[in-house]
């Protein structure tokens, strides 16, 4: 099984600030195949277009790559927005598309958003 990554993961991962993830998290993240949806790719570079980070989505995904082994996952996006749609608990569209992109594959997503994790408790991993 793959376990898929939210956004601010990646950030913290390509940061080195791994302390931030909780322990047994941490050593899933060490031994379980790691995947992202693109939309982590589109909000790395939203994020860094508002100043909040400063590498580029390649490079940080790039070096999480070489680093970690983390890979982009390529479920077609109509499957996607197929599994989004019933996933009303957010108008934030980056959540709802990397939530669903975890549903779609059945993977597990790390994250510590609150609203992702009671909208999907089951789908979900911060432990």
């Amino acid at each position: 099984m793959s376990l898929h990554l939210d956004t601010h993961v990646v950030v913290w991962l390509a940061a080195g600030e791994f302390r931030r993830i909780p322990e047994a998290t941490r050593s899933r993240l060490a031994v379980e195949p790691l995947r992202v949806s693109p939309v982590v790719k589109l909000e790395l570079a939203y994020l860094r277009e508002i100043g909040r980070i400063t590498a580029s989505p390649d490079e940080i995904l790039a070096e999480l790559g070489r680093s970690i082994g983390l890979a982009t996952d390529g479920t077609p996006f109509i499957d996607v927005v197929a599994a989004a749609l019933p996933l009303d608990f957010s108008r934030d569209a980056f959540d709802r598309l990397i939530l669903a992109h975890a549903v779609a594959t059945g993977a597990p997503l790390v994250t510590k958003d609150e609203r992702i994790r009671a909208a999907a408790p089951e789908g979900t991993l911060w432990e």
